[in-house]
């Protein structure tokens, strides 16, 4: 029997985390609706942070599953030499986009903490708080495009097209 290599994956666990609270704190905010006849105003404000962070964390597990969107018909066209420089090049945009989204994202950060100082509408928290979530974890959204490079250009190389 093939043994598989089983390891705890962090953003797996993460995304899990993050679904199980927002999860949760929809459901009390029906309940409490119903019950109580009253809404709690922060879950709507917290579980979309939460989403966007699960969403940022996500992505980075579709890169690694090869789940982002593709052109796979022409990609099958090009010889092996060019299907390495496109694997390169596409995971150098994706790279350069993500990047791109991290320092527009610290840059948010940074005016919001010297300039607006602006707060949440719900719970009256800096909004920076929120903000800071995206680039640290975009970390696993890099992690992925690498992984997603690492496999097809072993794969290309394991072919042995022409």
């Amino acid at each position: 029997m093939e043994e598989k290599n089983q390891h705890i994956r962090i953003d797996h666990w993460i995304v899990a985390v993050l679904l199980f609270a927002m999860a949760s704190i929809a459901f009390i905010n029906v309940l409490s609706r119903y019950l109580f006849h009253f809404s709690f105003a922060a879950t709507e404000e917290i579980t979309i942070n939460l989403f966007v962070w699960m969403t940022v964390i996500g992505s980075g597990i579709a890169f690694e599953r090869g789940g982002q969107l593709g052109m796979v018909t022409l990609y099958n066209i090009f010889p092996k030499k060019f299907k390495k420089i496109i694997i390169l090049f596409s995971s150098g945009l994706s790279a350069i986009l993500f990047l791109l989204v991290d320092i527009y994202t610290i840059q948010a950060i940074y005016f919001e903490l010297k300039i607006f100082k602006a707060t949440s509408a719900g719970l009256g928290i800096p909004v920076w708080i929120y903000y800071i979530g995206v680039p640290i974890l975009s970390i696993f959204v890099f992690q992925g495009i690498y992984r997603d490079a690492s496999s097809k250009l072993d794969g290309l190389e394991r072919k042995g097209e022409r």
